[in-house]
């Protein structure tokens, strides 16, 4: 595959991966069957970490569409950081559903404390969202790693964006110098 393309392939897969780890903690995880109502817990109270999670994401793909060959690594080593920590916030919190669910509970029975809780549910019910997050963060951990064994092979930036110009002493004068050294903000006509 073309250097360039695996470029553009591991800078729009983050913000997608990060994107469905949003999606998903939009939306309803699991329903708790508590006497006569049926409470509706969203991935934001099962999983409140994913959200910074995911925006740590799309912050890294903005730092990794402009950092260098060194960088690149590191980016590697976050976003696969950032994977694994998604999966593992994610399986925390369906494999305690009532746990996670507490305070929800709790604000609508007015029942605390731990075993009193888990004696008003009847039943929890999970939907499939836990498990696309789970998939965005064992997607977004293989993205990581994708990035660290192909990061040197990306194509380097071009020197005319880089603000050290290095010229020859004596070198000829032409239009496009004259022009770079007024933007860097010096008279062409004193060399």
């Amino acid at each position: 595959m073309p250097p360039r393309r695996l470029r553009l392939l591991t800078i729009l897969a983050i913000p997608l991966f990060s994107a469905l780890t949003m999606l998903s903690i939009t939306q309803t995880w699991w329903t708790v069957e508590v006497a006569d109502r049926s409470l509706e817990i969203a991935g934001t109270v099962a999983s409140p970490a994913l959200s910074a999670l995911a925006l740590a994401g799309f912050a890294l793909t903005a730092a990794l569409a402009i950092s260098g060959p060194v960088f690149r690594i590191v980016m590697g080593v976050l976003q696969s950081a950032i994977g694994a920590t998604v999966v593992l916030a994610a399986y925390n919190s369906m494999s305690d559903p009532i746990a996670t669910s507490a305070t929800i509970i709790t604000e609508a029975t007015g029942v605390a404390g731990t075993e009193s809780v888990a004696a008003l549910v009847d039943e929890v019910v999970l939907t499939g969202w836990p498990w696309v997050a789970v998939m965005s963060g064992v997607l977004s951990l293989l993205v990581g790693l994708f990035l660290l064994f192909t990061a040197r092979r990306w194509p380097v930036a071009s020197r005319k964006y880089q603000a050290a110009r290095l010229e020859e002493p004596g070198a000829p004068r032409d239009s496009v110098g004259d022009w770079d050294a007024l933007s860097d903000g010096s008279d062409p006509t004193e060399r």
